[in-house]
């Protein structure tokens, strides 16, 4: 990945990040269904995500651009003394290229700055790639802590905050 793609907090409810959200949705619903996503999917998902919530001091939203482009998306939530991975998306046409590390590295950087000691996250079982992501950067099987019926994956991590990689 060169060295022009930037990660930076965004509002949730500004435009870009809308259609990053937006992207990342319909890209889950894709995939489950093994088909296209209609717009009122897309929609209904937006609505009840509760992505107002991934700002500070409960949470953030990072962006990955290049230039004007915006390549992806991350966010942190914060409860209860814990990080909770969510919204992690690459756009298709910047797969491969590290951009979905650069987030990863960002969220738990930002983590460590806020004190956090674990990194959690779902995720389900058809999403490989980015199950592969997360074993990389340290992410192991735990205990279920979600009732979510899409969370066939639950994940966590410990940050050691001496040390940047985990």
């Amino acid at each position: 990945m060169s060295d022009d793609v930037t990660v930076t907090p965004a509002d949730p409810a500004g435009a870009p990040a809308r259609a990053a959200l937006c992207a990342y949705y319909d890209d889950i619903v894709t995939r489950w269904h093994g088909r296209p996503a209609t717009a009122a999917e897309v929609d209904e998902l937006v609505a009840g995500a509760g992505d107002d919530r991934l700002v500070p001091p409960h949470g953030l939203l990072l962006l990955a651009r290049r230039g004007p482009d915006v390549l992806g998306c991350a966010g942190l939530r914060v409860l209860d003394g814990v990080g909770e991975v969510t919204r992690l998306h690459v756009a298709a046409t910047a797969r491969g290229r590290g951009v979905g590390t650069r987030l990863l590295g960002a969220v738990e950087a930002r983590a460590r700055g806020l004190g956090l000691r674990v990194l959690r996250l779902e995720t389900r079982r058809d999403l490989v790639e980015a199950r592969r992501l997360y074993a990389r950067h340290g992410f192991t099987e735990t205990e279920r802590f979600t009732d979510d019926p899409y969370a066939h994956h639950c994940l966590a991590k410990r940050l050691d905050p001496a040390h940047p990689d985990g």
